[in-house]
Parts: structure tokens; C-alpha cells; sequence
């Protein structure tokens, strides 16, 4: 069932009102996946984004989408391909560090919400003209952070943003406060060293404290 880009823009708005951090996940056991969905949706954090970048990605979407109470999305979506992987292992949005024409057209025909990646004036034009108006900021950080973010929204204020990129405990809040920020993702809730020692209750305590940011 496709999907129009403002559609997309609502569901992908909802998802990102659900917490105030969307996890960005690089998991490289599929072992790992359901205990590792489970504390972050019992620290607050339901929405869930597992970067295409492991050999387990699609096989970690699949778990975690039976996990009750979450919604896994997959970031990194690159092509086609990766859109239409990432809906058949059960992802229910998408993340793209950027945007073409193929990508989005893709997304739309596979249903799938997407949250394209804009860093610029112009990107963010571009997804906005096309019917886009909630986008990944990315590289949020190496993009000129926060002071960049809200020099967007004068002028673009039809737009909000997931900055991505950089974003940490230190930062988030500077981020949170701006007016064209729903939330942002951030991969420090779920270290690597924590995950590979299955300290599920200190990734659960990390998920806790992330979900209490003001926004």
C-alpha cells in the first residue's frame, strides 16, 4: 500500500513524538535484538531506529518488531532495495542519511514513512517542495549543531527536524529546546561494550534518563 509524502510526514511525526531519543542501534548479534528492544521500551524510548550497517540488521528488524510495545525502523536506507528489505523484515519507518528521487520514490511505493536526511537550506526545500516537512537533520554536529538548526526555522518553519550525528547527553538539550526539533537520535543509550556484555539493566537505566530530557 503506498504512501504519500505528507503521510509520511504525519506517521513519521507521530514516531517521533513517542520519546524524546530514537536509539540509533548498530547490532551485530541477533541474539542481542529482543533483550536489547526490550530495556529500551521499558526505559521509555519505544521508537527504535537498527542501521543497516551489520550482516544482522534485517534479521535484528524482524526481532525486535515482535517486541510489544516498540517500532522499529532501519536507518541507513541507501536504494531501493534497502527500502523494500527493510519493510519485508517488518520495519515500520525508515531513516536515510540523505534523499534522491529513487530512494523516495521507493519508499512511498512501499508504504514505508521515511525520514530523509537534509543538512542544508536548499535539501530541506527540496523534501519540502516534494511534500516532506519532517526530516533528519544529518550530520547534525559537523553541520553546525543546534545554532544551525534553529537558524532554520525562521524561515523554514513548516519543517521539523531529528537531528542526528553527534548529538550526546551533553547536547541533547540544547537540540530538544528549539522549536523545529521533535526529537533526536542518538547511539550512546546502547553502547557497544554494554551490549556485547548484556548489561541490559545499565542500557535500561541509560534509556530511563535519556526519555526525562525536556523538549
Amino acid at each position: 500500500m503506498s504512501i504519500t509524502p505528507q503521510e509520511a510526514s504525519l506517521k513519521a511525526r507521530e514516531i517521533c513524538e513517542l520519546a524524546p531519543i530514537v536509539p540509533v542501534l548498530v547490532v551485530h548479534e541477533v541474539a542481542h535484538a529482543r533483550p536489547l528492544a526490550e530495556v529500551l521500551v521499558a526505559g521509555g524510548l519505544p521508537a527504535l531506529e537498527v542501521t543497516l550497517r551489520t550482516p544482522a540488521a534485517l534479521d535484528v528488524i524482524s526481532e525486535m518488531a515482535q517486541v510489544e510495545g516498540g517500532v522499529v525502523g532501519a536507518g541507513t536506507l541507501l536504494t531501493p532495495d534497502d527500502v523494500k528489505a527493510a519493510k519485508d523484515a517488518g520495519a515500520q519507518f525508515g531513516v536515510s542519511p540523505g534523499a534522491t528521487d529513487k530512494l523516495l520514490d521507493a519508499a512511498e511505493a512501499e508504504g514505508l514513512p521515511i525520514l530523509a536526511g537534509a543538512a542544508t537550506a536548499s535539501e530541506a526545500m527540496a523534501l519540502l517542495e516534494r511534500g516532506y516537512s519532517m526530516l533528519k537533520f544529518f550530520p547534525a554536529e559537523a553541520s553546525g549543531g543546534a545554532p544551525a538548526l534553529k537558524s532554520l526555522a525562521s524561515p523554514l518553519p513548516q519543517i521539523s527536524f531529528c537531528p542526528t550525528g553527534g548529538v550526546s547527553p551533553s547536547n541533547a538539550e540544547s537540540y530538544l529546546s528549539l522549536p523545529n526539533v521533535v526529537c533526536a537520535g542518538g547511539s550512546w543509550v546502547a553502547p557497544n561494550d554494554l551490549v556485547k556484555e548484556g548489561d541490559w539493566a545499565g542500557i535500561e537505566a541509560l534509556a530511563r534518563e535519556a526519555s526525562q530530557l525536556p523538549r
